[in-house]
């Protein structure tokens, strides 16, 4: 039997009972109501997958821009050994070395020594 109707009526009338009529109207609201909150829960379950997906996706190039900046900490660490190693060795043999290392270094008036033959440090 359909929802709604009585099961003693035979008879198709064009104005139901109002008793009828307000429950086929709330058992519509209710499909309705279900199939809205159905779609709304569909909706909530894609943007919490899409927003999984893209927290992920922007953790593993997080993590890979992590490794190449761990990398170049690395290289520019020992270029910078590399060149204080050449510094060292250079001081004693620098007769323009009047300064101190640190005036040589930073400061404003520090001679410009062309005849230091450093190398390009490898990479």
């Amino acid at each position: 039997m359909a929802q709604g109707s009585d099961s003693n009526d035979t008879s198709y009338t064009k104005s139901p009972s109002p008793g009828n009529k307000q429950g086929s109207s709330d058992d519509m609201r209710k499909v309705m109501r279900r199939e809205k909150n159905r779609i709304a829960a569909q909706k909530s379950r894609l943007r919490q997958t899409q927003k999984a997906d893209s927290l992920h996706l922007e953790s593993e190039n997080l993590e890979k821009e992590n490794a190449a900046l761990r990398k170049e900490v690395k290289r520019l660490t020992e270029e910078a050994k590399y060149l204080s190693t050449v510094l060292s060795n250079h001081e004693p043999l620098c007769t323009g070395l009047s300064h101190a290392p640190s005036d040589l270094l930073y400061g404003a008036h520090a001679p410009f020594h062309q005849h230091i033959n450093v190398p390009h440090y490898p990479l």
